[in-house]
């Protein structure tokens, strides 16, 4: 939170990219305090032989731009290789009760964490350590848990060979209690789309976009979370490629772009058109919304097999490659249009309009971010995608497929090695053959459970692979109190976060060098490596100075911890993998034979290895042997109850942020600076609420389970969104989510569309 003559609401004009992109990439670099060498690291960012990129997991090209990265890349990139220090004396400076009180932005502008600390609970603050000492002291507390009650996470960035060793040191403990970021974002992918079509991930390479003619989008903000991607878009535009944007905001990068690598865009101040439509879909309606595309388009063929015209639906395809077809076609015929103009809040118009690109196009791409999985039916929204693109063979062939657009850098890659509470996702025969150990059948637990067992007191303990998930999860209130009971925590960890600073019984921070840096073992320079959304395999060599020579890589870090926990086992040789991880990545090749062949040869091919999709394939493993239909159980995915005064909020994320880390305070795109605590609100509800643009008014969560959760000082900002949605950043309001409202199957917290009522002072309006 900001002082309020820092806040300024205006509107942005520009386009994404361009000259605002360049600016926003210049106050960065000064205020870490860097100079040539991050540039170099800029100039090999996402390149063949080079460093990927530790923010978004979009593809890296075979035949890279000249400057391979964007806005949210370079301000990554600076963040982590920041001049700035968190030392022992910082920590002897500030209590941990002081720090707990500080902003996201402030924790991490202190700069890169630089030596083990335990926390001290007679001074309230973090003390160094030794790496002996620490590893020695967290295995002998460790190894009095219960391992199947101590919670392993792992954040989306940490490598696969690091992911690798993580999952399988948990195993070898005999627990899978290995949660990550996937749960709170993708997973609703993972469950929805293997059930669908077999597989989990992308069937589409992203040399789909220069095959594609028709693009459809739904719920992701391109120009923020996904910015290189912007290029593929503009050169789909210019081809004259329809591109179909659902998404409950206006955001800037579906709208228009300027490339800030084409010379007369910069210099003319021209830009690209990117959407050819833009539909305003409420929080929730994209199940609606595509239930009535649908509709259009079986509709239409029953008309030209009536006329005996040319057929619109690809029947060879259905008859061959799916199944249900007749049952989601009854669906889509009775569903009534009163239904879905109310939940989609779209017009018919505007749904024809939709129906007509897909009709009309040969092949077609469906994208989809979080605004899709974060819903309590998000499976269901989900499916009504895959089911779309099934009625026109639109999977399994060049041009066409869906394209979850993921987060994190490795957040796909994890689950590949491993990084999986389910048993039916890891290899365990596998590891039980080549690890000579017993590996648990027992499923562990997702992050909805995790924080279930660690708010009823049962968890007994919490190491943390990065991130910074206290602050991550729903429930925050009872998380908090819940977290300072455990234990014992750890965090392996390259810059201080909310979550280190509400320390278990005992409570370790454990700096790690960041992926950008020079990783220097016994067998000389290392490589780590990294899976995209495509499911494309990179190396990744950082060359830029350590941070600290106190460091260790994240490796050595789960080695030492294992070492301290487990039983020697002359199977898993912990200190060789450290010298060497081309020694991983032979194990893994070992345990995961189909996807790695070769893989320490294959690990700088320009564009990545791709571990290949059955489904891309027209294979389909499911449990019919087909691709599925699925009529969704609600037309709305949101779940919410409508009721007098009840709004949905949708959690968003700021162009000056990535997750959790919070870059600055400038949310260019939609014209917000100065603040994070605001409520974004159509012009109408604004007026029926009694309000007015400005006004400071709380938000309380609207679940009627009997716990309060509320957020005060949120900033009432005249805003273009639909009626009845309420926008709001994340993490600060995840205060108001319930734990148990989240994605059906999936368990991924229903963070854009949360049922909350606005207060102003003690009066409740519309109770």
């Amino acid at each position: 939170m900001r002082d309020d003559d820092d806040v300024k609401i205006t509107e942005y004009t520009a386009p994404a990219g361009g000259w605002g992109s360049m600016k926003g990439m210049a106050k960065i670099l000064p205020k870490e305090g860097l100079g040539p060498e991050t540039l170099d690291t800029l100039r090999r960012q996402n390149k063949p032989g080079g460093v990927m990129c530790v923010s978004c997991a979009w593809g890296k090209p075979a035949k890279p731009h000249i400057a391979e990265f964007c806005e949210n890349g370079a301000k990554a990139t600076a963040w982590e290789l920041s001049s700035l220090r968190v030392t022992p004396d910082f920590f002897a400076k500030h209590s941990v009760t002081e720090l707990e009180a500080w902003p996201d932005h402030d924790l991490e502008q202190a700069g890169r964490l630089t030596h083990p600390m335990r926390y001290d609970r007679a001074t309230d603050r973090y003390v160094a350590v030794s790496w002996d000492e620490a590893f020695a002291a967290i295995g002998a507390k460790l190894k009095s848990c219960d391992p199947t009650k101590v919670v392993l996470y792992a954040s989306g960035r940490a490598s696969l060979e690091t992911s690798f060793m993580y999952s399988l040191f948990g195993r070898m403990w005999g627990q899978q209690n290995l949660p990550d970021s996937s749960n709170m974002c993708h997973e609703t992918t993972s469950v929805g789309l293997k059930s669908a079509i077999g597989s989990p991930v992308a069937t589409i390479q992203m040399e789909d976009y220069d095959k594609c003619d028709a693009i459809f989008s739904f719920g992701q903000n391109v120009g923020t979370n996904s910015p290189r991607m912007l290029h593929n878009l503009q050169a789909c535009a210019k081809r004259g490629v329809e591109i179909v944007t659902f998404n409950p905001l206006r955001e800037r990068g579906w709208e228009r772009f300027a490339s800030p690598q084409n010379p007369a865009q910069m210099l003319t101040g021209s830009s690209t058109d990117i959407s050819s439509q833009y539909h305003q879909v409420k929080a929730g309606g994209d199940i609606a919304a595509l239930t009535g595309i649908c509709k259009l388009v079986i509709e239409e063929d029953d008309r030209a097999v009536a006329k005996g015209t040319k057929r619109i639906l690809d029947h060879h395809f259905i008859e061959q490659h799916t199944t249900r077809f007749e049952d989601f076609a009854n669906y889509c015929r009775n569903a009534a249009w009163s239904d879905i103009l109310r939940d989609s809040g779209l017009t018919r118009d505007a749904i024809e309009q939709s129906a007509r690109v897909y009709m009309k196009a040969e092949r077609v791409i469906a994208v989809y971010g979080m605004g899709i999985t974060q819903h309590r039916y998000g499976i269901d929204a989900l499916h009504m995608i895959v089911n779309l693109l099934l009625l026109r063979g639109n999977i399994g062939r060049e041009g066409a497929g869906p394209g979850p657009v993921r987060g994190h850098s490795n957040v796909q890659g994890q689950r590949t090695v491993g990084i999986t509470e389910k048993t039916e996702l890891a290899p365990v025969e596998r590891l039980k053959e080549l690890f000579e150990f017993e590996p648990p059948t027992e499923d562990g637990w997702d992050t909805v459970e995790a924080c279930r067992q660690i708010i009823a007191g049962t968890a007994q303990g919490f190491v943390q692979l990065g991130g910074n998930f206290l602050r991550a999860t729903p429930e925050h209130a009872r998380m908090k109190q819940a977290w300072a009971k455990l234990p014992i925590t750890v965090h392996i960890a390259t810059k201080l976060n909310k979550s280190h600073l509400v320390p278990g019984e005992e409570s370790y921070i454990l700096p790690c060098l960041g992926r950008l840096e020079t990783d220097m073992q016994r067998g000389g320079r290392q490589a780590v490596s990294m899976e995209d959304s495509f499911s494309h395999i990179y190396g990744s060599v950082g060359k830029a100075t350590p941070a600290a020579d106190t460091l260790l890589s994240e490796p050595a870090i789960v080695a030492g911890i294992a070492k301290a926990v487990l039983p020697p086992n002359p199977n898993v040789p912990w200190d060789e993998w450290v010298g060497d991880y081309g020694l991983v990545r032979n194990a893994i090749e070992n345990v995961y034979p189909d996807k790695f062949a070769n893989f320490n040869e294959r690990l700088f091919e320009p564009g990545g290895f791709w571990k290949g999709n059955p489904a891309a394939h027209r294979k389909w493993e499911t449990e019919s042997g087909k691709a599925e239909f699925n009529v969704p159980r609600a037309m709305d995915a949101s779940g919410i109850t409508p009721a007098e005064g009840r709004m949905r909020l949708i959690t968003l994320r700021s162009n000056d942020q990535f997750n959790t880390t919070i870059y600055g305070y400038d949310d260019r795109f939609r014209g917000i600076s100065g603040t994070r605590m605001v409520a974004m609100m159509n012009k109408a509800d604004i007026a029926k609420l009694g309000l007015s643009d400005g006004q400071t008014i709380a938000l309380e969560s609207d679940a009627e389970d009997g716990v309060d959760r509320v957020v005060e000082g949120l900033r009432v900002v005249e805003y273009n969104i639909p009626e009845g949605c309420i926008g709001g950043y994340y993490p600060e309001l995840n205060y108001l989510i319930p734990l148990e409202h989240h994605a059906l199957e999936s368990h991924v917290p229903a963070g854009k569309s949360v049922p909350v009522r606005v207060r102003v002072q003690d009066a409740t309006l519309g109770a």
